[in-house]
């Protein structure tokens, strides 16, 4: 009797000791998940302030900077934060963000763990896209004097300027393009040209060979109508160095995007006209190629944002 008592005493204090261990860890268990939650709030603060504090490069680093740390101030804190920008390809092009903060523990603290550190890191890129989305079907000269004249690049309200939407050079040809790389020409009808005008074509493109539209549906009224709704906006231009063919099968090598500030059009009627404005720079949804920027493409101003880690 006397050793079933004893081993009945044995298997309490057992019992009692596991489920001691036991509440234990089902606490460290809470803990952690706490601790990964605060993790994964940190990554989200120094993503989003990654991608606000690109938008500022790679002509204001101490802007970007700034603009970092302040959206990080009010979605998360700064506590342990750490900003730096950096050239990857092109100077000044990516913003690095890293924060490094205590994390307190509550059940955790009976087996002696007050706190830990979460770690977070991101790093965002300012770059020419190599494929923009929602650009507009006007082409814009490579020569023209506000992109490729003394001093040029030009941008800004200081720099006025108008571009041509007439003939271009080649017979039947105006600066209207067909978009749509599936197409076997350059013929669209003026609806759709309007609705790439207000919203922009609705897929990525590449920089190469685009037909142009062999009409003058510039002095269309839907497409009238869609450059009066975007006064006052900006809008994505594709720029070519050189036209080839002719009507239909006029093809624009288009080699950069340039972003345009719409203040009206002029006059337009049967085969002339222009649309005022100027030209400006501009952060733009696009893709932004792991390889860099595009090879031999001029650099005017536009860029898009990416998170690359």
């Amino acid at each position: 009797m006397n050793r079933l008592r004893s081993a009945d005493g044995q298997v309490t204090v057992m019992a009692a000791v596991l489920m001691v261990f036991l509440v234990a860890m089902v606490a460290f268990v809470l803990d952690i998940g706490s601790w990964f939650r605060q993790q994964r709030s940190a990554q989200s603060t120094v993503d989003a302030a990654a991608l606000a504090g690109a938008q500022a490069l790679p002509s204001d680093p101490a802007g970007a900077k700034t603009i970092a740390a302040n959206f990080a101030k009010k979605n998360g804190g700064v506590t342990g934060l750490t900003i730096t920008v950096s050239t990857k390809w092109t100077p000044n092009d990516q913003i690095t963000v890293t924060q490094a903060k205590p994390a307190a523990g509550f059940f955790s603290k009976v087996i002696g763990i007050s706190a830990v550190t979460v770690h977070a890191h991101a790093t965002a890129i300012s770059e020419q896209p190599s494929q923009p989305l929602a650009v507009a079907p006007i082409a814009v000269n490579i020569s023209h004097q506000d992109l490729s004249g003394l001093g040029c690049p030009c941008f800004g309200a200081g720099s006025p300027t108008t571009i041509p939407l007439g003939k271009t050079g080649a017979p039947g040809s105006f600066t209207l393009l067909n978009l749509d790389l599936s197409s076997q020409n350059g013929t669209v009808g003026a609806s759709t040209l309007a609705s790439w005008l207000t919203n922009g074509f609705n897929q990525y493109l590449p920089l190469g060979d685009y037909y142009s539209d062999p009409g003058a549906k510039f002095n269309d009224s839907k497409i009238q109508a869609a450059l009066a709704a975007r006064n006052n906006s900006e809008l994505l231009f594709p720029v070519y160095d050189t036209l080839t063919g002719s009507g239909s099968n006029a093809d624009y090598h288009v080699i950069a995007w340039v972003g345009f500030h719409l203040t009206g059009s002029n006059p337009i009627s049967g085969t002339s006209g222009t649309i005022s404005g100027w030209f400006t720079r501009v952060i733009w949804a696009g893709i932004v190629s792991s390889t860099g920027p595009p090879v031999n493409s001029p650099d005017l101003g536009v860029r898009a944002v990416a998170l690359i880690n």
